[in-house]
């Protein structure tokens, strides 16, 4: 393993941020290249940590010879996010200078497949820097992970419907209970970058042997050493499967019995109805059937009609849930993964 230190200029003298590359040489050229990051929403840790465990992994394996192809990690992909705190609080998940997601607005290719980043001395954001250089990065890898998490979750991967039921190895490898498939980009997502970038560089648009993904390694309190262990054996054994390192004649795990699989746009956003203190009846992982209670809003402590309940707009499966247990009128209670279609989906889930 090689490990480069990047810098990126801040927007002001004496500021710069150190991006942190390791790479790894496969010893056969035509093995499929990797790309994996982790912590570009720089307050989810569980790809951290499945990302310590990995790396070792893949020394051994190329001290080995067992590396066929050749791999880059980037374990802290945001050390712009990692440095923002406000009053001891980590916001990792948006640019405080600008208000901009980290993981949104990556540059595409336009109707001619031209994209256009950002060099590193151009006198913009640096976290625009920071995105074209990611994207630099991941260019000519068939197979790209973004390591994320979710709020409080099972464990899920976001696939285009595309690469679909191809990617189901990953889901399996990783015993994920569940994944989200799209279709159409909308808000520039890292993913959505990368798969943008492959469509336009393939010929006759064939994409067979290529995944590309945002695995959403459960909830963001969910960074322990067995998690990262099993996150880290479940990667390395969907590179064994993908050719990326050599087998070990061990049989490919099965997708989970009770897996759920959906197009994105059976997901039902479940919002507050008031703002107040949440008791929640259901966890995520949870089969919920319509008008079922999800949870109870504290909004008069103590009254007799005290809480407003919030019920499931359909039967389906509790994808998420908040982790904050106060929360906002309008806020996101709950993702449910809806056994019908909602006929309002569109656009990112999130902000």
């Amino acid at each position: 393993m090689k490990t480069e230190i990047e810098s990126i200029a801040g927007e002001t003298p004496g500021i710069a941020y150190q991006l942190i590359v390791h790479r790894f040489s496969g010893s056969d050229d035509s093995a499929p290249r990797v790309y994996i990051q982790a912590g570009l929403h720089a307050d989810e840790r569980p790809g951290v940590a499945a990302l310590h465990y990995l790396i070792p992994m893949l020394e051994q394996a190329e001290a080995e010879g067992r590396l066929l192809g050749s791999l880059t990690l980037v374990p802290h992909a945001n050390p712009i996010g990692a440095a923002q705190h406000l009053y001891g609080e980590h916001m990792g998940r948006f640019a405080t200078g600008t208000r901009t997601n980290f993981n949104r607005d990556f540059p595409v290719p336009d109707e001619n497949g031209v994209r256009v980043l950002d060099r590193a001395s151009a006198p913009v954001f640096a976290e625009r820097r920071l995105k074209s250089r990611l994207l630099e990065l991941a260019d000519g890898c068939p197979i790209v992970l973004d390591l994320h998490c979710d709020d409080e979750s099972v464990q899920y991967i976001y696939a285009p419907e595309q690469l679909w039921p191809e990617m189901s190895d990953l889901a399996a490898c990783l015993d994920a209970e569940a994944a989200l498939l799209w279709d159409s980009g909308s808000d520039r997502a890292f993913e959505e970058a990368v798969f943008e970038q492959m469509t336009a560089q393939a010929p006759d648009g064939d994409l067979s042997g290529h995944c590309v993904t945002t695995v959403e390694l459960r909830g963001q309190n969910d960074v322990t050493a067995a998690l990262g262990k099993k996150d880290a054996e479940g990667i390395y054994r969907f590179l064994q499967g993908r050719g990326v390192v050599a087998a070990d004649g061990k049989s490919a795990p099965a997708l989970r019995a009770d897996f759920v699989g959906k197009p994105i746009r059976h997901i039902d956003m479940v919002r507050a109805p008031v703002g107040g203190t949440i008791l929640f009846h259901v966890a995520p992982g949870d089969r919920v059937e319509a008008g079922q209670m999800l949870a109870e809003i504290i909004v008069n402590p103590g009254s007799k009609d005290g809480t407003v309940a919030v019920s499931a707009p359909q039967a389906g499966y509790v994808l998420t849930r908040r982790i904050r247990r106060f929360i906002r009128m309008g806020d996101n209670l709950l993702k449910i993964i809806g056994d019908a279609p909602v006929a309002s989906r569109k656009g990112a889930l999130e902000d």
